[in-house]
């Protein structure tokens, strides 16, 4: 394993709550699927309705999540999303066109991983795919849950 990939395992392990279910041995095959980007503060990462070919980690920045509203030109701030949080796992799961617009608010480090890494990752590490599966799951529901609270705010 190279530096950047021991690099990669420990901040999965330690950045990210999604990998909660791996041992950290586990993470030694985790790598090769993965990859990092940096996002300039401002940069939009993708667009609602675009192609949804990747999920991100977020290891440090934050990221807000946008939709479009019924009048044209303008969008709600659904949620910031900071370190440990992932985003883009929707369209991963369902296959449908992004459902909203993602943008780094400040310098923003990432781990990707794509839709077809996603795939392979499913097939020939399944129960390592299962464990990112629950962990998906478990941070989709926390937002949910969060969302849930908010919106009861409002009434």
């Amino acid at each position: 394993m190279n530096q950047l990939d021991e690099e990669l395992c420990k901040c999965l392990n330690r950045e990210l709550v999604v990998f909660k279910f791996f041992e950290e041995y586990e993470l030694n095959d985790m790598p090769c699927y993965f990859s990092f980007r940096k996002i300039p503060e401002g940069e939009t990462i993708w667009r609602e309705g675009d192609v949804c070919e990747y999920m991100i980690f977020i290891l440090s920045g934050h990221v807000e999540i946008k939709k479009e509203t019924e009048f044209k030109g303008s969008q709600i701030t659904l949620g910031i999303y900071g370190a440990g949080s992932i985003a883009g796992e929707l369209c991963m799961l369902d296959q449908m066109p992004r459902a909203v617009t993602a943008t780094a608010i400040d310098d923003v480090t990432l781990v990707l991983l794509s839709r077809d890494n996603f795939d392979k990752l499913l097939q020939e590490h399944t129960a390592l795919g299962m464990k990112l599966l629950k962990g998906m799951l478990l941070s989709t529901s926390t937002r949910l849950r969060k969302s849930f609270d908010r919106l009861v705010t409002i009434f």
